[in-house]
C-alpha cells in the first residue's frame, strides 16, 4: 500500500541526505593524516637481482609509494564528488586545498630527487616544457610560397654546391 496523496511524512525526518562521513574539518584532515602515515609506512618493492662473487640473489628494493587524490579517496572510501562537497564547503576549503598541497608537494618532490618516475609525475601534475617560436623581434614567422619551378632551381643549386669539391 503507497502512501497517501498530499502526506507531510517526509517532514517528520530528522535529516535529509546522507549524514557526511566527516563531520569537522579536524576529522577529515585526521583521516588525511593517516593515508599519508600510510603511504610512508608502505612502500612499493622491487625485486633487484643482485650479483656478488658470482652469486646471484633476489633483492627486495623499496620505492617511494606517491600518494594520490586517488588513493585517498579509496582510503577515506569517498568519491571526488564527495571529495569536492567538501572542498564547497566553506570550513572545510582550507583543509582539502592543504591535502591537495601536500599530496602535489610530495609528488613533485619525488620526482626531483628522481624518487618517482619525473615523466609520469610532470603529466600528472600538468607540468609542461614549453618553447615558442617566433619571427624577426619576436612577431609573427613569415612564410612565402615558393612555386614549384623555384623549388627546383634552389635545391639544384644547394646539390651542386655539395659536389663541388672544396677549395682550400
Amino acid at each position: 500500500m503507497s502512501a497517501p496523496l498530499g502526506n507531510q511524512f517526509w517532514k517528520a525526518r530528522s535529516s535529509h541526505g546522507r549524514t557526511p562521513i566527516f563531520a569537522t574539518p579536524d576529522d577529515l584532515w585526521a583521516a588525511a593524516s593517516e593515508y599519508f602515515e600510510w603511504v610512508d609506512a608502505n612502500p612499493l618493492w622491487e625485486d633487484r637481482i643482485v650479483s656478488y662473487q658470482g652469486a646471484t640473489t633476489h633483492e627486495p628494493v623499496a620505492k617511494m609509494r606517491a600518494m594520490t587524490l586517488g588513493g585517498l579517496f579509496i582510503f577515506l572510501d569517498i568519491t571526488r564528488q564527495g571529495f569536492d562537497e567538501y572542498r564547497r564547503r566553506q570550513d572545510f576549503s582550507a583543509v582539502v586545498h592543504a591535502i591537495e598541497e601536500i599530496i602535489r608537494t610530495q609528488k613533485f618532490e619525488g620526482a626531483s630527487a628522481d624518487l618517482l618516475n619525473a615523466n609520469i609525475i610532470a603529466r600528472d601534475l600538468g607540468l609542461a616544457d614549453k618553447s615558442e617560436v617566433t619571427g624577426k623581434d619576436g612577431g609573427a614567422i613569415e612564410t612565402k610560397d615558393v612555386s614549384s619551378n623555384e623549388l627546383a632551381r634552389r635545391l639544384g643549386f644547394l646539390l651542386s654546391k655539395g659536389l663541388r669539391p672544396k677549395e682550400e
